[in-house]
């Protein structure tokens, strides 16, 4: 079997899921446990090249599990191959260093599952940093 084959993640078809995505508002650095704020940018990318895709929930929590806000007011219909993105300001701590958010989507039919990401990006003493965390499905939806 070629080893690209092997690293490929498998294909999945889905109707709807509930997505956890981790994500940092800012990371510990040094010895005095000095804090990186970053921003956050979450990215919902419609990955189905034909169908589009409906996001029911966008939710933001802190670290502890706390509820912060609601990102998504009303559903949003996101086409194919195309991606619905929010951003959480460097200068808001709220969710700390364990951020995450809930996401959920659904279709009429089967579809490639969504990629659900988030990106971190910060600037500061003299450095940057940057890196991404993506989403783990929770629930799938019923069929």
């Amino acid at each position: 079997m070629p080893l690209t084959a092997l690293l490929a993640e498998p294909l999945s078809w889905s109707k709807g899921q509930t997505v956890y995505v981790p994500s940092y508002s800012h990371i510990f650095v040094g010895d005095r446990l000095k804090t990186f704020d970053l921003t956050a940018s979450l990215a919902i990318r419609n990955s189905d090249p034909d169908t589009p895709i409906t996001v029911t929930k966008v939710d933001y929590f802190d670290a502890s599990g706390r509820f912060i806000r609601h990102m998504l007011k009303t559903p949003r219909i996101v086409r194919p191959v195309s991606t619905l993105v929010y951003v959480i300001d460097e200068s808001d701590k709220a969710g700390g260093v364990g951020a995450s958010f809930i996401v959920s989507w659904k279709s009429t039919v089967r579809v490639s599952s969504p990629i659900v990401e988030t990106v971190m990006i910060g600037t500061g003493m003299q450095q940057g940093i940057s890196f991404t965390s993506r989403g783990q499905v929770v629930r799938e939806a019923e069929p």
